[in-house]
């Protein structure tokens, strides 16, 4: 492991805004971490009701093995499903983060990577018969973690705070999480 973390959180038209900025604004307060918005081009992209933009940084390409990757949800979600590019980007990067993890509906991007068949999971509650299609076992837990599978995910908003506070105690640790 480098002294600096690569974080990479994608973005996509219709996020959810809290469960990209709510475990960005955790993970920023760590010096040796560094946040890297991507998505499909550099630019802005809006939030699920359009109020809010966001810059995308660089490209998946341009960060193809982040150490940690933090999926927000939205119902921007759903195309990314069959988008060969994201899912090829988040099976490739996995292979070697230290985490992988989820907010919302991003759990059902990491289901149709092939990344939670066979494990329990969790995602908005709207979700959990997509959740169960790609293979997992949908749990209102707030946060589900498989450390041996180096995946995380958490069901929505705000637990993806509770999600990027652990993620903080595992990288860092427990005083910076607290």
């Amino acid at each position: 492991m480098t002294d600096r973390l690569r974080i990479a959180i994608p973005l996509f038209p219709r996020f959810t805004a809290l469960d990209a900025i709510g475990p960005y604004e955790v993970l920023q307060r760590i010096p040796t971490f560094d946040i890297t918005f991507v998505g499909h081009a550099a630019g802005e992209v809006r939030s699920d009701n359009g109020m809010l933009g966001l810059v995308i940084d660089g490209t998946f390409e341009d960060l193809p093995s982040p150490d940690v990757i933090v999926f927000p949800g939205g119902v921007g979600t759903r195309p990314l499903q069959s988008d060969p590019r994201v899912l090829d980007w988040v099976r490739s990067a996995h292979a070697s983060t230290l985490f992988t993890t989820s907010v919302c509906t991003g759990s059902l991007v990491l289901g149709a990577a092939g990344l939670l068949d066979g494990l329990t999971a969790t995602t908005h509650w709207a979700g959990y018969s997509d959740l169960a299609a790609w293979g997992a076992t949908p749990t209102p837990e707030r946060v589900i973690e498989h450390l041996d599978r180096r995946i995380i995910t958490a069901a929505g908003v705000s637990s993806g705070i509770d999600m990027a506070l652990r993620l903080t105690e595992l990288l860092a640790d427990r005083t910076a999480a607290q």
